[in-house]
């Protein structure tokens, strides 16, 4: 009797502790009181697991009161040399506050299958030091509820490389297409605008 007792005992456990483990690769926030929360455009109130490696990133964290540039991004891609300049505006306007974020996203069919390839060519191909998040889609009915929101305030990504520039508080959101490139004139006054 004692040992179905250990057994059951040993097996709800064991249950629960892989219920625990088990956590969901991205969430969004509760509300709560931690201060930043307050400050965070209501749409950006998720935790997202970086590219290639299992640390969550809280966004409402990062962002909270700051300017942020949301990029859709692909591997294999005429685009992707915009890697180059998109560390250059992260290098240049992060001591101003701007948010750099990369979501790489297969849903044009230039994404590499594994994360371990799309990190080579993010960190080492092009130096990126900004935020990268896991693979997401962008678009449609499974788009991440972020891509949603943007989609529904100005446009969905029509390819890889779109550019969505967000106020420090959400409010404000403006798209720039895939031919704009990072050190385009009137895309960096846009930047400097929301400083």
């Amino acid at each position: 009797m004692f040992k179905l007792f250990l057994s059951s005992l040993l097996a709800a456990s064991l249950l629960l502790s892989t219920a625990l483990l088990a956590r969901p690769q991205e969430s969004p926030l509760p509300p709560s009181g931690i201060s930043h929360t307050s400050d965070c455009a209501p749409f950006l109130r998720y935790t997202i697991r970086r590219l290639h490696s299992q640390v969550q990133l809280d966004l409402c964290e990062l962002t909270a009161g700051k300017p942020v540039l949301i990029v859709n991004t692909a591997s294999h891609c005429g685009f992707t040399p915009q890697f180059k300049g998109l560390e250059a505006i992260h290098q240049k306007y992060q001591s101003q506050g701007l948010v750099v974020l990369g979501f790489p996203s297969d849903d044009f069919f230039q994404e590499e299958d594994e994360e371990k390839d799309t990190a080579k060519v993010c960190f080492v191909n092009y130096g990126v030091t900004f935020p990268m998040l896991k693979t997401v889609n962008v678009r449609g009915s499974d788009a991440h509820p972020i891509f949603k929101h943007l989609a529904d305030k100005t446009t969905s990504p029509k390819w890889n490389f779109y550019k969505y520039l967000i106020s420090d508080n959400g409010s404000h959101i403006k798209h720039f297409n895939s031919r704009v490139t990072p050190d385009d004139t009137e895309f960096i006054q846009a930047i400097e605008a929301v400083l």
